[in-house]
């Protein structure tokens, strides 16, 4: 385990995981502290559905994958070691890099991103939104 922070290089490491998505969703925030994007599936609000974001606090760097949210059974799946680094359903809190973690992480990202098109999916959201 890493004993030194490095937030600057977690807040990289974890952007370059939402990196190939870019081109695939709205980039909604990229600044040196915050990244986002949004999918382009619009919601019953007429906003685009979250999908996922870095951002640099003062405690960690959080990675935030909305598609966990709403598929509990990409947790299922889900390493010890990278469950241990959730907060809260959709959240994950990183200090420095961890390439093993990143790699795992990665991994569910892709997984996410394939559920946020799933028709399925997308009915799911649109029924949790109506009730």
């Amino acid at each position: 385990m890493p004993n030194k922070d490095d937030f600057a290089g977690a807040f990289a490491g974890l952007k370059a995981i939402l990196a190939p998505y870019a081109g695939k969703c709205i980039v909604v925030h990229d600044t040196s502290d915050n990244y986002y994007l949004n999918t382009r599936h619009i919601m019953k609000n007429k906003q685009p559905l979250f999908f996922a974001g870095v951002r640099k606090g003062k405690a960690y760097v959080r990675f935030h994958l909305m598609p966990l949210y709403a598929s509990p059974e990409l947790l299922m799946k889900m390493s010890p070691e990278l469950k241990k680094r959730m907060q809260g359903k959709s959240c994950f809190n990183f200090k420095s890099v961890e390439e093993s973690l990143f790699k795992k992480l990665a991994k569910l990202t892709r997984a996410g991103f394939t559920r946020c098109n799933d028709k399925k999916f997308l009915e799911a959201i649109r029924k949790a939104q109506a009730g």
